[in-house]
């Protein structure tokens, strides 16, 4: 196996030990056995312990970006903002569902999750709320949401229910698909847009 793939087997192996036996069960003999190398592989690849979990935590969370830049059109233009809100819930969701593992350790964080860990996901959290706020600024610009709705209310009330519906579909994926959460997001927003284009505040 060659260097880089070898490194990223280890990652997955330490993601894995996270996600089955919590980080209280990471360590660099339970990284090898799940990998199924030797320690001295692993110290090829990392000094110690805590630069393999840092190199964790920055793979995943490049990931995770990557999937958010994704949701939401760069260029909005004439997009219908149902379209844009319902299918960006979808989006995420799919997201969520194609890498568990992934936002497992984003939405269902584990006890003992380190510092580290917590203060990488409240930043992106934050960046991503900002995001959601310009989105729905514009859906109150185009009449599909009330203008007098609170920006900055909406849009937390909005970040709640996707990382809500996300934990969902990690955890109950028969019940709660993504389908489901878009059809719902449809309804909610086109029933404010009407009142919005009727003129109710």
């Amino acid at each position: 196996m060659a260097p880089t793939e070898r490194r990223e087997q280890v990652i997955d192996a330490a993601l894995r030990v996270i996600v089955e036996q919590g980080y209280e069960g990471v360590s660099i003999e339970a990284i090898a056995r799940t990998a199924g190398v030797t320690r001295p592989v692993i110290y090829d690849h990392f000094r110690n312990l805590g630069q393999l979990l840092e190199a964790l935590i920055e793979r995943e969370e490049h990931c995770a970006l990557e999937q958010l830049a994704r949701i939401v059109p760069t260029d909005l233009g004439a997009s219908d903002p149902i379209d844009v809100l319902a299918g960006g819930v979808r989006h995420f969701l799919d997201a969520v569902a194609s890498r568990p593992d992934t936002w497992r350790i984003i939405l269902l964080p584990l006890e003992g999750t380190p510092a580290i860990v917590r203060d990488h996901v409240e930043t992106n959290r934050a960046r991503t709320l900002e995001q959601v706020q310009e989105l729905v600024r514009w859906a109150i610009e185009r009449s599909a949401l009330p203008s007098g709705l609170d920006a900055e209310l909406a849009s937390r009330a909005m970040q709640s229910l996707a990382e809500e519906a996300g934990r969902m579909v990690l955890t109950d994926p028969e019940s709660y698909g993504p389908e489901r959460y878009e059809t719902f997001v449809r309804g909610v927003v086109g029933a404010l847009g009407a009142a919005a284009r009727h003129g109710a505040p």
